[in-house]
């Protein structure tokens, strides 16, 4: 099988910026754009395959023309046609509001189809940005409404200054916000499950205030308070470095300035692999090959065994 790449698809906002379309190196004058998604089995909003063998064809109908193939035999009988992982670059020239998913324990109980458990890993962004990730205090679920009425909720939340190749795991539970100047690749459980905790009090264009989700959301908080919620690593140059590891999925990041060969051949999974800096060529052991640079995503099928990375190239790599 086939290496799969994807039209992304852009959404611009009211809060989107202007780094995702030159990151992306793409011929575009869509405005304020901020999100790029790159792999998505989102109903609704589902990735397209751009070219090759499989062009058009949308990756839930590709799952299930192809299923373990693509995906892997245990992925295929935990998530049946649908595909598990949801990728996106965002960029935020605004603050966005401040969240909180629930996990799948909550979110079936309040009857959703599941949680949301995702990570970031920030690219080159403005000097002065920030992310707002995980509680700085204790508070009580009481307490959190309150702090929501009069705006203070903001002061209970740790705050740190985004750095490129900084990582930050946010499990379905904590408190978060990406604010304004933020550039980030996030990989997430494939749900749009998003209780809204607080908007700074901003009204939209007809001058209303958007809809908060308060009692789902005091349902859905993790109100363990932890020292530090950085992501900590040890950069390595032509190695696999781990950044994070759990139930949901498996995330490395890669600088290579020399020939990898890497080995799937005994993973049960498919791989995306995420373009951060650089280019390089992809070559399979059927003899597959495609470029893959900055800006782009790729998928690579459970069949895909070993594959040749050939060039200068920051990704990362993820799977289930």
């Amino acid at each position: 099988m086939q290496i799969l790449k994807f039209k992304p698809l852009l959404k611009s906002t009211i809060w989107g910026g202007s780094k995702i379309i030159p990151f992306k190196n793409l011929d575009s004058g869509q405005a304020n754009v901020g999100e790029s998604w790159e792999v998505s089995g989102v109903k609704d909003n589902e990735s397209v395959v751009s070219e090759g063998e499989f062009e058009g064809k949308m990756l839930n109908e590709l799952v299930a023309e192809l299923k373990e193939k693509l995906v892997g035999e245990e992925n295929y009988e935990r998530f049946g046609n649908s595909f598990p992982l949801l990728v996106k670059f965002i960029d935020a020239q605004q603050d966005l509001s401040i969240q909180v998913h629930p996990d799948d324990e909550t979110a079936h109980r309040q009857g959703k189809p599941m949680g949301k458990t995702e990570m970031w890993y920030a690219l080159e962004s403005d000097d002065d940005a920030t992310l707002r990730v995980g509680l700085r205090k204790a508070i009580t679920p009481e307490l959190y409404k309150e702090m929501v009425e009069d705006g203070s909720i903001v002061e209970a939340l740790a705050e740190y200054k985004l750095s490129a190749d900084d990582c930050f795991f946010i499990p379905a539970g904590r408190i978060h916000a990406i604010c304004k100047g933020s550039f980030v690749a996030e990989i997430q459980q494939t749900s749009d499950v998003t209780y809204r905790i607080y908007d700074y009090k901003r009204r939209d264009k007809d001058g209303n205030y958007r809809e908060l989700h308060t009692k789902e959301a005091s349902e859905a908080i993790d109100y363990t308070v932890l020292d530090d919620y950085r992501t900590h690593y040890t950069p390595r140059k032509n190695e696999s470095v781990q950044l994070v590891s759990c139930p949901f999925f498996t995330t490395a990041v890669y600088d290579l300035d020399e020939p990898m060969t890497l080995d799937y051949s005994e993973l049960d999974s498919f791989v995306i692999l995420i373009g951060l800096k650089g280019e390089a060529t992809l070559l399979t052991e059927n003899g597959d090959e495609v470029s893959f640079k900055q800006g782009e995503t790729v998928l690579l099928p459970a069949t895909a065994g070993m594959v040749k990375v050939s060039g200068t190239i920051k990704f990362l790599e993820t799977y289930v």
